[in-house]
């Protein structure tokens, strides 16, 4: 009997590793993995080394295709190898030709960006999802089903443009299970913690040196711990911080989780990190609004959001026929 096919469409390594726990739960399918990708002149740069500060690209796509590889995954870029009986994507910026018209499930990685001038001009005019960044995450409706982490975020994708009967709160994976990360050997304690952003290497706006010194106001003389992220130009934001924070510890790798867990106090602009700390009682200070965050706070259920997702796909790839309004009363979360 042919087993049916599966295909993850990843992106970051968060994303990357969501879309891995949600196989875990499909062995029973046949499941392939690709970094993100699209079609038309945006591939045509891409093939040519361009676009490399987004998923599409550049440092990204390589951590993803090293993840796939380390974990023997099966690779099929693009998705040219087989016939899909079901996909998984991480985003919905950019809606590959080669996939529309088929059962799809978008999973929701995390926070979006901010709604700013360049949102509304996307979403009015109707240009490219992709040039207002993930603010128009969930926007394109060309998906069949979309697993969102609360039902804060399905009032909040709703507000935006999605449409609410493809909503599904199920939990997301990586942000379902706050607790786990309490048992950690991360060696620091009680310091404050500062998750930087890639803001400068992705195009957009960010006065870093002002950043740093409301850190150190808001630090008032208490250990601080800048963790940079992963796609930033370490040296430029190192002496930064030695220039603006001296005595503050910089780190560019390790458990960012598990140093939110050990922290007193979390700083971050706009990063889903936030969504760890308030979960585990840290004082927080974002660029959002605390009180609208915890309106958005991901179910804790566990860690079974991964096992939850699956059983979404499963039920599409069985069941074609079912209603929209199936999928809601079967598994909405309760």
């Amino acid at each position: 009997m042919n087993r049916k096919k599966v295909l993850f469409i990843c992106g970051s390594i968060n994303q990357t590793t969501m879309m891995h726990q949600i196989s875990r739960h499909l062995s029973d399918y046949d499941c392939y993995f690709t970094p993100y990708y699209t079609d038309g002149f945006v591939h045509f740069w891409v093939k040519r080394g361009y676009v490399k500060f987004s998923i599409l690209n550049g440092q990204f796509r390589q951590r993803t295709e090293e993840y796939i590889r380390g974990n023997n995954l099966n690779m099929d870029y693009r998705g040219v190898k087989n016939e899909y009986d079901l996909i998984y994507t991480c985003a919905d910026l950019i809606m590959p030709k080669n996939i529309r018209g088929k059962k799809v499930i978008l999973v929701q990685e995390g926070m979006t960006d901010p709604e700013n001038f360049i949102f509304y001009i996307v979403k009015y005019l109707r240009l490219p999802r992709w040039l207002a960044s993930t603010s128009t995450m969930g926007t394109s409706n060309l998906y069949t089903l979309f697993c969102v982490a609360s039902y804060g975020y399905k009032d909040f994708f709703i507000r935006k443009g999605a449409d609410g009967e493809k909503i599904i709160v199920t939990g997301i994976p990586n942000f379902d299970n706050a607790a786990r990360f309490l048992v950690n050997d991360f060696p620091h304690k009680n310091f404050v913690l500062v998750c930087t952003s890639d803001a400068r290497e992705t195009y957009k706006m960010e006065n870093r040196i002002k950043f740093i010194k409301e850190c150190v106001k808001i630090a008032d003389g208490k250990q601080i711990i800048f963790k940079l992220h992963p796609n930033e130009n370490i040296a430029r934001a190192t002496k930064e911080v030695n220039d603006f924070a001296p005595g503050a510890i910089v780190l560019s790798a390790g458990n960012t989780n598990h140093m939110i867990a050990n922290c007193d106090t979390l700083i971050t602009k706009y990063s889903s990190t936030v969504y760890i700390g308030l979960l585990l009682g840290k004082e927080v200070h974002s660029y959002y609004n605390t009180e609208e965050l915890k309106k958005l706070l991901p179910i804790q259920n566990g860690g079974t959001s991964a096992e939850r997702i699956a059983a979404v796909g499963k039920h599409l790839a069985e069941f074609p026929q079912s209603s929209l309004n199936e999928f809601q009363e079967k598994f909405n979360y309760r």
